[in-house]
């Protein structure tokens, strides 16, 4: 999967990073967030995560690198 570095939210190491790529994953299209990992059991009893998924936390103003024409069609839902 080749990544397109759209922005971040610097806070020293490990920082919540936001991704573009060209990859389809189970047929759409997709961006990838790196953010903090979910492990508190209140928080993820709350939620229904398939194995094959994960949840993580990322800062609202990360969504602020998000290109304005959406190119993945954001409005699709």
């Amino acid at each position: 999967m080749r990544l397109r570095f759209l922005g971040k939210e610097t806070q020293g190491g490990g920082s919540p990073t936001l991704f573009d790529t060209d990859e389809i994953v189970n047929g759409k299209e997709v961006y990838v967030i790196q953010g903090w990992r979910i492990t508190d059991p209140e928080t993820l009893s709350q939620l229904d995560i398939p194995d094959h998924e994960t949840v993580i936390a990322v800062p609202k103003r990360l969504m602020s690198h998000l290109p304005k024409d959406d190119p993945h069609g954001a409005d699709e839902g």
